[in-house]
């Protein structure tokens, strides 16, 4: 059993059955001080709805932290958030709280979730005493299986690509602007998540329990091993 869902029900009262097409999904960024979890915080949390394959721009989340660890030039160059754009903005607890209403009920979606998640889990168990508890699906994670299934696809035929999000973007015809934001970020990998549904769909994964497995956050590396023990990436 996947340890992002349990049974029928899934955390946070999200339903682990039913089609892909029909279920709530939202696709999420977050900007780091760092990626140490022991002395790093979230300087900023970016995150789009989805119904299915279908994008709500209009309901978008983005909200700066003003984080605890320093901000110093090396995540500032990468994310371009300064010292003095965080001074005035709300503590990850105000976040937090408004951001677990947003997801409520929703299976969530992102590019190395892995990592977002690690920072957010820590918070919410910090502050509530427990990891979020909704489902978690992998772009990453889905595109490595499909490699696996469909290799004459034009996305898939590509040597040894990139594990970014921009390259895997970029194979997908995505236009992607300069520097990352969170919820610039967020809105690629749903674009990404767009593209990659009806390849999935075509591959039998039509429920939601089968998406959950195959895009399980925790099977990045065996989605992208091979049968000889060599990356795909």
């Amino acid at each position: 059993m996947s340890g992002w869902w349990r049974g029928i029900w899934g955390r946070q009262g999200v339903p682990c059955t039913g089609l892909v097409s029909e279920a709530r999904f939202v696709v999420l960024d977050t900007e780091l001080t760092g990626l140490d979890q022991r002395k790093d915080d979230i300087v900023s949390i970016g995150a789009v709805r989805m119904q299915g394959r279908g994008i709500e721009i209009g309901s978008a989340f983005h909200e700066l932290v003003n984080p605890s660890a320093v901000l110093d030039g090396r995540s500032v160059v990468i994310h371009g958030i300064t010292p003095s754009q965080l001074e005035t903005k709300p503590p990850i607890e105000e976040v937090l709280a408004t951001f677990m209403k947003y997801v409520a009920g929703a299976v969530l979606v992102g590019h190395c979730l892995a990592i977002d998640l690690a920072f957010l889990n820590r918070e919410a168990r910090r502050l509530t005493g427990s990891p979020f508890r909704n489902p978690a699906v992998d772009t990453l994670s889905l595109y490595g299986w499909l490699r696996h299934r469909i290799p004459d696809h034009p996305a898939m035929t590509v040597a040894l690509p990139g594990l970014s999000l921009f390259e895997l973007a970029h194979l997908f015809d995505i236009p992607v602007a300069e520097g990352h934001t969170a919820i610039g970020d967020a809105y690629i990998t749903a674009q990404l998540f767009q593209r990659l549904l009806p390849l999935l769909l075509e591959s039998g994964i039509l429920d939601l329990k089968s998406l959950l497995r195959v895009g399980d956050p925790n099977r990045q590396a065996e989605n992208l091993i091979g049968p000889g023990g060599q990356a795909h990436f």
